[in-house]
């Protein structure tokens, strides 16, 4: 899912990570692999935003999706896997 300003602005008040940049090398490919998305990197690698389906609470909301792992102590390097959903989930606005 690709985020607007204002999702963005509240996914990272709730997720500690740093967006890619729209001008990083690697966009274009991460973008033909997985789709139009916000990438974001955090401490255990490389994630994304999809929509999550909570009916019992009253807000939109997203789930962080795991898409690769760091593969060295430098963090570097990642090494992709199968999409996992890591069970955090954000708030992105209340539902009306």
């Amino acid at each position: 899912m690709k985020l607007n300003s204002t999702q963005l602005e509240r996914t990272l008040s709730q997720f500690a990570a740093e967006v890619l940049p729209d001008d990083h090398p690697a966009l274009k490919q991460l973008s033909n692999i997985y789709g139009d998305h916000t990438f974001f990197l955090d401490g255990s690698g490389l994630n994304v935003l999809e929509p999550a389906d909570t009916a019992e609470t009253d807000a939109q909301t997203g789930e962080i999706v795991s898409l690769a792992d760091w593969s060295d102590a430098t963090l570097t390097s990642l090494r992709p896997h199968e999409p996992e959903p890591t069970g955090v989930l954000v708030v992105l606005a209340a539902k009306h």
